[in-house]
C-alpha cells in the first residue's frame, strides 16, 4: 500500500479478498484499523453470473446444473463448487470477525447499487467519514448494460462504465433449479442478515 497522510484515504479492491481464508489475518497484521467495504448480491444471481462469465472464457464446461448439484433430483447442492461457496457469505464473514470488528465493515447491496447508486455511495461516504460529494447527478442509466454508469469526469471526454464483462445476459436457468438454490442459501442468508443487522431481501 502507498504511504498515506492522516488526511488521506487509500482504497484498494479485489473480489477475492472476502473469500480468501488468509486475507483477514494478513490485512489485520498490516493495519488492524482498516475499514472494509463488501459488495454482496443475491447469492443465486451471483452464482449464475459467475458461471456465465466462466462460460464466456471456457465454452466446453459442464452445464450450470451439473456443477451446482451433487444430486439434482434430491436437491443436494455441491457447496464445494466455488460459484456456490462464494455466496455462503456468513461463512466468510465469520472468518473476518476473528480479526475485525463488525463496526469496521460496511456491506453494500449489489441490487441497490444498480437501482439507487447515489444512495449506496452516500452510505459508503458516511462510513468512511467523508462529505457526501458523489450524488445522483453523477450517474446515468446505461440501457445497453442495464445498470448505472458515472457521467463524464472533468478529466476525461468519456463517461465511466464497467467493462465488457459486466452487464452481459445471464445463462437461462430453470425456475426449479433457482428455487432449489434459494432454499439451500436461505439459512445462510438469514444468519448473515442477523449478523450484519441488515435484511437484503434475497428471498
Amino acid at each position: 500500500m502507498p504511504r498515506t497522510l492522516d488526511s488521506q484515504i487509500t482504497l484498494e479492491k479485489t473480489p477475492s479478498y472476502f473469500v480468501t481464508r488468509e486475507a483477514p489475518r494478513r490485512i489485520s497484521s498490516m493495519s488492524h484499523e482498516t475499514k472494509l467495504i463488501v459488495v454482496v448480491r443475491n447469492p443465486v444471481t451471483r452464482a449464475i453470473s459467475d458461471y456465465t462469465q466462466t462460460l464466456s472464457k471456457k465454452p466446453d464446461i459442464p452445464t450450470f446444473e451439473e456443477l451446482a448439484f451433487k444430486n439434482k433430483s434430491l436437491g443436494l447442492v455441491d457447496s464445494s463448487w466455488n460459484a456456490i461457496r462464494i455466496g455462503m457469505y456468513i461463512l466468510h464473514l465469520e472468518n473476518w470477525l476473528q480479526y475485525f470488528r463488525l463496526s469496521q465493515m460496511h456491506f453494500v447491496s449489489g441490487e441497490r447499487l444498480i437501482t439507487d447508486p447515489a444512495g449506496e455511495m452516500g452510505r459508503v461516504q458516511d462510513f468512511l467519514g467523508l462529505k457526501r460529494i458523489i450524488t445522483d447527478k453523477h450517474f446515468y442509466f446505461n440501457r445497453t448494460k442495464g445498470f448505472p454508469c458515472l457521467k463524464k469526469p472533468e478529466s476525461s471526454s468519456q463517461p465511466r462504465c464497467l467493462g465488457k464483462s459486466k452487464g452481459r445476459t445471464h445463462v437461462q436457468i430453470e425456475e426449479e433449479v433457482i428455487e432449489q438454490l434459494q432454499e439451500f442459501y436461505r439459512p445462510f442468508n438469514i444468519k448473515f442478515y442477523e449478523t450484519v443487522g441488515q435484511d437484503f431481501k434475497w428471498d
